[in-house]
């Protein structure tokens, strides 16, 4: 079962390392679109230095981040960022030897600001989910997080603010309007696509069926469910209180299932992003 797990999981890392890839070769490099990190350096050194590819200045910096980490941090930064971050410097190596881009793929500069914001939130909202990341910046946070007292999101998001910035002087008022808003926008995107991700149901029922739901609940839904005893604050009767944690899917077939059993049941229903156990995430 481990070994199942660690195989999806490495599936999942590599599928999350290429939406970024992708994201990051055919619509951030060839616009000079700068979100900040390592790409962003990238695309300004690219610009200064216009002889040296954009996708050959991230896979260095990465991989001087990578060697910084090991011995700073003694390894203790997780081989799934190894791997990503490996994996992401190699990528955009073989899509530049594989589909060198000359110019953009279209001329319509806000589709592609689009597709250079979302393709790597949700690569990175995929990694982030497996407490991973392609390294880079993410690498120097854990360093600073170590060795001082800063707030590291806090100073990661203005040097990401600064290096974005600087695409108006380095690249052109263009582009670096463009790389602003994509700095914008990326903060927001990132965070809703990780809690969509995770987001379940927490389902709460006030019921007088509990040994039926909760029957429902292990043997059909396969799930589990804590209950207990309560009393009506107006009726004074006794009811019980069904807790459980599900899917959307097994949320909407729970609920049809009380409205046939329990017309009466009192069902509240939240969005949870963060739920930690068997079956959801680790803690």
């Amino acid at each position: 079962m481990r070994f199942k797990e660690t195989v999806r999981d490495y599936l999942l890392l590599t599928l999350g390392t290429f939406l970024v890839a992708v994201g990051v070769y055919l619509f951030k490099f060839s616009n000079s679109f700068n979100t900040g990190g390592v790409t962003g350096l990238a695309v300004i050194l690219n610009a200064v230095v216009p002889g040296v590819s954009a996708s050959t200045f991230a896979s260095v910096i990465n991989l001087a981040f990578l060697v910084l980490g090991f011995l700073a941090l003694d390894r203790s930064f997780g081989v799934r960022t190894v791997y990503c971050s490996v994996l992401f410097s190699a990528m955009l190596s073989g899509f530049e030897w594989l589909f060198p881009l000359p110019a953009p793929l279209t001329d319509q500069k806000m589709l592609e600001l689009f597709f250079a914001v979302i393709l790597p939130s949700l690569g990175a909202a995929i990694l982030f989910n497996l407490q991973s990341s392609t390294g880079g910046t993410d690498i120097l946070a854990m360093i600073l997080k170590r060795f001082s007292s800063l707030d590291i999101g806090m100073a990661l998001l203005y040097v990401d603010v600064v290096i974005a910035a600087s695409t108006l002087y380095f690249v052109g008022i263009e582009a670096g309007l463009y790389s602003v808003l994509g700095l914008v926008l990326k903060s927001v995107v990132v965070d809703s696509v990780i809690e969509s991700l995770n987001r379940r149901k927490s389902f709460l029922a006030v019921t007088s069926c509990p040994e039926q739901t909760c029957d429902f609940i292990t043997h059909t839904l396969h799930r589990s469910a804590t209950y207990w005893q309560a009393e009506g604050a107006y009726s004074h009767e006794s009811k019980w209180v069904v807790l459980t944690a599900l899917s959307r899917s097994q949320a909407v077939a729970l609920r049809l299932y009380l409205r046939s059993t329990d017309p009466h049941a009192f069902i509240l229903v939240t969005n949870s992003s963060e739920i930690f156990g068997k079956g959801f995430m680790r803690a």
